[in-house]
């Protein structure tokens, strides 16, 4: 098959499933694996060139709606009757579900089953250890900066948050995204803070972002000197790496419980 990702978490669950040899083209924020790196482009997952896409006459695309914006990819490649499966995970559930799916598509049955009795695995192991954590301690993470949006309740992150010994600040409001005010954060005064700004490189982010804000250094997790900028790669893509960035952020919060990463 011709496979086509316009979206790094599917570029992800493609390889995962020993599909990489199948892909044709990427989205332009694929970064890995970065043996990768030779496919031609086709723009950023929100502004996917669809002629160019349609040129490499694709057996199957792999979409997505797990970032606001990427509906009118998918509205083009209906409107050209181009194949194309969407994908849409919010926890870690959604994202074993989308495994079995794109396996049985593409004849990886066999992998997507390996892939998912290790993946289930290590969530299950950090489980046992979050569960004996009786204090577990605040956190924000901020997904974008001007609005202010973080994930709510139903996403991956309050799953991952959890896992890793943790309280996600805005577990209780029944969204995947939340758009809150900086105002609405300094009440919630969480213990960390975690810059995580979707489609940004940790580089990209500066501490000096947040600490410039007003009112910035009555937060808790600025008088403890727990601001931290996280690897966006590891925490706002819904594939198998999650389990990556489950395994520092849960170390970073407490060494002393949690296994050092790999």
């Amino acid at each position: 098959m011709r496979l086509i990702s316009i979206c790094p978490s599917n570029t992800e669950l493609a390889v995962y499933l020993g599909l990489k040899e199948q892909l044709v083209a990427l989205d332009d924020f694929s970064d890995w694996p970065l043996d990768l790196s030779h496919l031609p482009r086709l723009g950023p997952d929100l502004s996917i060139n669809m002629d160019m896409l349609e040129s490499y006459h694709p057996d199957l695309v792999l979409a997505s709606l797990s970032v606001p914006g990427m509906e009118k990819n998918i509205e083009k490649l209906e409107k050209r009757k181009i194949p194309h499966i969407v994908f849409n995970p919010q926890s870690f559930q959604d994202i074993c579900d989308d495994l079995h799916t794109l396996s049985k598509l593409t004849g990886k049955q066999k992998e997507a089953e390996g892939v998912i009795k290790d993946f289930q695995a290590t969530l299950q192991s950090y489980k046992e250890i979050s569960d004996g954590i009786q204090n577990p301690p605040s956190i924000f993470f901020e997904w974008w900066p001007n609005p202010i949006f973080s994930p709510g309740q139903i996403n991956w992150l309050t799953e991952l948050s959890r896992l890793a010994g943790a309280r996600n600040i805005f577990e209780d409001v029944e969204l995947a995204s939340v758009q809150t005010t900086w105002e609405d954060v300094l009440n919630r005064n969480p213990e960390y803070f975690c810059l995580c700004w979707v489609g940004v490189k940790q580089s990209r982010m500066k501490l000096s972002h947040v600490l410039k804000r007003e009112r910035a250094q009555t937060l808790r997790a600025v008088q403890n000197n727990q601001l931290h900028l996280l690897e966006e790669s590891l925490f706002c893509r819904p594939s198998p790496r999650l389990l990556l960035g489950l395994q520092k952020l849960a170390y970073l919060l407490h060494p002393d419980i949690y296994p050092r990463p790999n």
